[in-house]
């Protein structure tokens, strides 16, 4: 699969994450040893972002000419391990053509399921579907919902898939009971979206989330119950995922 991602190729890429979630991989330590309390992964940096090596079999670690130790980890939990901290993978380092790079938004989408997550990069724009009466029926019962602080909007576009409407909501309480005021109050206003237009939901507390961090940057509240919210200039594109070819 590492052959069949080119430029462009999504879902070979796709395809190749799902292998990864399912399968494990061979990280090369640094320093230290497997299992000791001082093990450390290797690091590279690629375009400004940072990624830890590994190989992807036994024959890859043998022709990687490794002479340290290595650790064999499951592709979930390395995921887990290192998307927290913005960490991408990097497989087959060593391999004709440099191998490939998994940044941490993808690792983020295997440690969460990757059926989960959309599929990205994601191309994010102001909402393309003028929607009137869904806005003002959201605003009129966010209003009436406590809990709920601010509500934005984006059009997303995944690399793989159909685009949705997804709305940003800036929660209060973030604990299970402004949770599900905040999910009452969607199923109160979703009859006013026309049919087959998906929608979808983002935690605005979540610091992961990249449809989340371009509306914190880009997206002025539609809903706003303090009366303020100025977008900030707008961060680097890609939000780590690699630069369009």
């Amino acid at each position: 699969m590492l052959g069949q991602v080119t430029p462009g190729r999504y879902d070979a890429y796709e395809a190749l994450l799902h292998a990864l979630a399912a399968g494990q991989v061979w990280m090369l330590l640094w320093h230290g040893r497997a299992g000791m309390s001082d093990a450390q992964y290797g690091n590279m940096e690629v375009d400004g972002l940072g990624y830890a090596p590994c190989v992807t079999s036994a024959p890859e670690l043998a022709a990687s000419g490794w002479n340290r130790d290595h650790e064999l980890v499951t592709g979930v939990e390395i995921a887990a391990a290192l998307f927290p901290d913005r960490w991408g993978l990097w497989l087959n380092p060593h391999a004709p053509g440099g191998g490939v790079g998994i940044p941490w938004l993808d690792l983020r989408r295997i440690a969460g399921g990757l059926g989960r997550l959309p599929a990205g990069p994601l191309r994010i724009t102001e909402p393309v579907i003028d929607l009137p009466q869904f806005y003002a029926l959201l605003a009129q019962n966010a209003h009436r919902t406590p809990a709920v602080r601010s509500l934005r909007r984006a059009w997303v576009q995944p690399a793989l898939g159909a685009p949705y409407l997804a709305l940003g909501l800036d929660l209060y309480d973030a604990g299970q009971q402004g949770v599900d005021a905040a999910r009452l109050m969607i199923q109160q206003s979703i009859g006013a979206v026309p049919d087959g237009l998906p929608v979808s939901t983002v935690a605005m507390n979540d610091e992961y989330d990249p449809v989340g961090m371009w509306m914190r940057a880009c997206a002025r509240p539609f809903f706003d119950r303090e009366g303020y919210g100025t977008p900030v200039q707008p961060p680097a594109p890609g939000y780590g995922y690699p630069r369009p070819y």
